[in-house]
């Protein structure tokens, strides 16, 4: 089905610009105090004055698209010097829409783009050569438009080919509507696009699609474990909670990492129910009427003869690891060789002492967690602000994580319009070594040398046209 939506993919505008530059200078400087590291890595700031960066993924050139907030779709080309020295070489502008806010995927074979808004997925035919979209757009998934948790993350599989998988969060805080499946609030899905075509009706995404789990109040970040296949989630968990009457929300509920299963037709670990919105993971047991639980445990904020801790221990699906209260996970990715999964914290709003604001690896083995489900030294911080305290207006807030070809880490913060690039000098944490099918970004240059850019797109030439995002 075609869809009357007309993003308008500003392109070419008859106008070739050349601008001199100067490949890999490296030169640009944190907006803020500088970072910590984990031992064995180091970073580059490589691009800022982006809008509102969120999810990103190297198409099969090397170039790195990015979903900005509000704004649209940009491709960005680099200048690599090698290691963390890498400048942007080129930005072109895809897709103009105010309307998309996240969610990014390629196809398998590289050449269609889905991306979307609150309420729909929607698809471009791309050419990863030529840095061009097509001129329209089909919606593949629709009806999932809410008040709060717009977003819509999307990943596709790697295992099994033409399925996408969709996450939609919960209607508010604290979102009863969830407790019914007819609401499709809180739920992970799959879908088949295997033989979808443009003429195609969109998927309604409360009735159509393969249940991966659900109660599950915003998990932003999904990723497929490499080796294995597993589907794995981090979810942001909620706010300003209460047990029996006590406040608890400086240190509870914890956020999520959350088991999902395969797509290989198995039901196995799949389609239960995770707790949201009665049942949540505990992070810190001093809480009232905490004898029996752990970390990790689920419990309810007010027990009474229909739902109470037991209830949720025999009823709903447990994390396989619990992080600190309100780090609010947003994405999540893995090494090809299965060792280990990258975590951004994007970072609280509602605790006295701000948490997160950092990115996190966790270990993995056969395709599941190393540490224990109890664990609370499970993360291990790779890339952090220095000084949470002047979080959030003052740091940099992680969001979308990509892998290259070289095993570079970069990083999106939303708040600040900056990239990040992340490199491993030595065995200290977080160390592995990938065999990602992304290349490595763009094309290696020597540092200082120069070149002529020839740039069919600029945003500065974006707006003095004045294109803005059209919507029709």
């Amino acid at each position: 089905m075609k869809f009357d939506m007309k993003l308008r993919n500003v392109l070419a505008l008859g106008t070739v610009l050349l601008r001199a530059a100067e490949a890999a200078t490296c030169d640009l400087k944190n907006s803020f105090a500088a970072p910590v590291l984990a031992s064995g890595w180091e970073h580059k700031l490589i691009a800022r004055n982006l809008t509102k960066p969120r999810s990103i993924q190297f198409d099969s050139e090397g170039n790195l698209l990015v979903i900005q907030g509000g704004a649209g779709l940009i491709h960005l080309s680099f200048d690599d010097g090698g290691s963390t020295c890498l400048d942007v070489a080129k930005t072109t502008f895809l897709i103009n829409s105010t309307d998309l806010n996240h969610g990014l995927a390629l196809s398998n074979d590289g050449k269609t783009i889905y991306a979307s808004s609150s309420n729909s997925v929607f698809a471009w035919t791309y050419d990863p050569v030529a840095g061009t979209v097509g001129n329209s757009n089909t919606t593949i998934i629709t009806g999932m438009d809410n008040d709060d948790h717009t977003t819509r993350t999307l990943l596709m599989s790697q295992k099994q080919p033409g399925t996408i998988i969709v996450s939609r969060g919960s209607q508010s805080n604290l979102d009863y509507s969830a407790e019914s499946l007819d609401t499709g609030h809180s739920q992970i899905k799959a879908f088949d696009l295997t033989n979808f075509t443009s003429e195609s009706e969109p998927y309604n995404f409360n009735t159509a699609g393969r249940l991966l789990g659900w109660g599950l109040r915003n998990s932003v970040g999904v990723a497929e474990e490499p080796l294995t296949g597993g589907i794995y989630s981090v979810e942001n968990s909620v706010d300003e909670i209460q047990r029996n009457d006590v406040d608890v929300h400086q240190y509870n509920p914890g956020e999520e990492v959350n088991f999902h299963g395969f797509l290989n037709g198995s039901t196995e670990s799949q389609g239960g129910n995770y707790g949201y919105p009665l049942c949540y993971a505990l992070w810190n047991t001093s809480i009232p009427n905490a004898e029996n639980l752990t970390v990790g445990s689920q419990f309810t904020m007010d027990q009474n003869a229909t739902i109470d801790d037991a209830f949720c221990a025999k009823e709903r699906v447990p994390p396989r690891l619990t992080f600190e209260a309100h780090v609010a996970p947003l994405d999540i990715k893995f090494l090809a060789n299965g060792t280990k999964a990258y975590v951004s914290f994007h970072g609280s709003w509602d605790k006295t002492a701000p948490v997160g604001y950092k990115v996190i690896s966790l270990d993995f083995a056969n395709g599941s967690p190393v540490a224990e489900s109890t664990s609370m030294t499970a993360a291990q911080d790779i890339f952090s602000n220095p000084d949470n305290s002047v979080c959030p207006g003052r740091c940099f807030r992680p969001v979308g994580l990509a892998i290259d070809g070289v095993g570079r880490l970069f990083v999106s913060s939303d708040s600040s319009g900056e990239l990040y690039v992340l490199a491993k000098t030595g065995s200290g944490s977080g160390s592995g070594t990938t065999t990602s099918p992304a290349p490595a970004a763009t094309s290696s240059k020597a540092s200082g040398a120069s070149k002529v850019v020839v740039s069919g797109v600029m945003m500065a030439l974006v707006a003095v046209v004045g294109f803005g995002a059209v919507m029709m």
